[in-house]
């Protein structure tokens, strides 16, 4: 399955026009934003899990990043409610599941897979710090490493910005909203850009809030998962 698959274009989705797709696992949904290959693949998904629904234990082959939008995500290493930010680095295992539901922003296979670094930050683990390049706009650390910046961005209403991506962006709107090449992008919708892009984004009259992965969409760092794993 090949869906948004050519990373050397814009690509943008907007989930409230997706249809939710079943799992192999029952009560567990997807939206696809970005896919290549078929269970096994690298992908850019929304997945909800129905209250009371969980996945199999499995081996994250090529790692598993996710954002918790909604409800609270669980597994055998604790609670994550919504605004959970987590890294399971390739080769780690887990039992995923929710009991209350939850909806979450995952990507796959898109690791370096000598990477190791375990990663799991929840919203009051994040500081704020103010843009010294945009008034009233600020940003939190989510990670870092040679490869690629992932960080939580909160933009001040009404502003216009500029962003150059050396190489290339991905982002996803938490809360609120913003206007890049004409197109409205509301809670939910995501926009990837490609290497070398400039854009301008205007940000609507309540602000917004934004995950935000940039410097990983060159063509060395485009990762995708080996036949038979």
């Amino acid at each position: 399955m090949n869906i948004n698959d050519d990373f050397s274009i814009r690509a943008s989705a907007h989930t409230r026009d997706i249809e939710w797709i079943a799992s192999p696992m029952a009560g567990v949904d997807r939206k696809m934003l970005d896919r290549i290959g078929g269970e096994v693949a690298r992908a850019t998904t929304i997945v909800r899990y129905a209250p009371g629904s969980a996945f199999s234990p499995h081996i994250h082959t090529g790692g598993e990043e996710f954002l918790v939008l909604e409800g609270v995500f669980q597994d055998e290493h604790g609670d994550f409610p919504a605004g959970s930010y987590v890294r399971n680095p390739p080769q780690s295992r887990h039992t995923p599941g929710s009991d209350p539901g939850c909806t979450i922003f995952v990507k796959l296979w898109q690791f370096d897979l000598h990477d190791r670094l375990d990663v799991k930050l929840r919203a009051n683990d994040l500081s704020f710090k103010p843009s010294t390049r945009d008034p009233g706009c600020s940003s939190a650390l989510l990670h870092e490493d040679p490869n690629e910046r992932v960080t939580l961005e909160q933009w001040a209403a009404n502003s216009e910005l500029s962003r150059s991506y050396a190489g290339g962006a991905e982002l996803l709107v938490l809360d609120g909203g913003f206007v890049e090449n004409d197109e409205a992008f509301a809670q939910f919708s995501w926009l990837r850009l490609p290497a070398a892009s400039t854009v301008r984004l205007q940000v609507g009259p309540r602000g917004a809030r934004v995950w935000s992965k940039t410097k990983h969409l060159h063509a060395d760092a485009i990762r995708l998962p080996a036949l038979g794993t």
